[in-house]
């Protein structure tokens, strides 16, 4: 392994990935997330780079914009790991989403990588439970048929719930 591994975040436009870089940022940063002030984000056009430092090993995290679906295979050969991020709120953006974790799943270059899915803004009211939505993703189906290792976590970037969870899961990703 490299000094310095790449995670790439994905997942489709409005899903909270900004969100949730800039919280995972503080939180390793301060050892704490600082979550009375909500960080102020914009619509990811291009790509967000963040490092963070997990036990003494470097970690990039390159958010891709869910606008750059169409190339973000030409991201997939650099990185070692990959979070995907779906809304929990936004019923009409769960086919779509799930087509593109397919087809993240079947990429040759990921076929070893380990995978975070990441269901996110679960602390907003009108959302599906996880068994719903994991039901409407036949995520057992996805998970038994998948080559690569997949973790599911519940997020609430904006409150922080959850972020923990992910920070423990990049840190034993990069420990491997």
């Amino acid at each position: 392994m490299s000094s310095r591994e790449v995670c790439l975040l994905l997942g489709a436009t409005g899903v909270g990935k900004t969100v949730l870089l800039k919280r995972l940022q503080m939180l390793s940063l301060h050892g704490v997330s600082e979550m009375d002030l909500l960080p102020s984000t914009l619509p990811t056009v291009g790509t967000n780079l963040t490092d963070l430092t997990l036990k003494r090993k470097k970690l990039t995290i390159r958010e891709l914009g869910g606008c750059m679906s169409p190339i973000w295979p030409s991201y997939f050969k650099d990185c070692s790991s990959v979070m995907f991020m779906v809304d929990s709120t936004n019923i009409a953006q769960v086919s779509s989403s799930c087509i593109q974790l397919l087809s993240l799943l079947s990429a040759e270059p990921l076929r070893s990588v380990s995978v975070l899915i990441i269901f996110n803004k679960r602390d907003m009211p009108c959302i599906m439970s996880l068994t719903e939505i994991k039901s409407l993703f036949r995520m057992d189906d996805i998970v038994a048929s998948a080559t690569q290792p997949i973790t599911i976590l519940e997020l609430s970037a904006r409150s922080g719930q959850g972020l923990q969870d992910v920070l423990s899961w990049l840190e034993s990703v990069i420990v491997k």
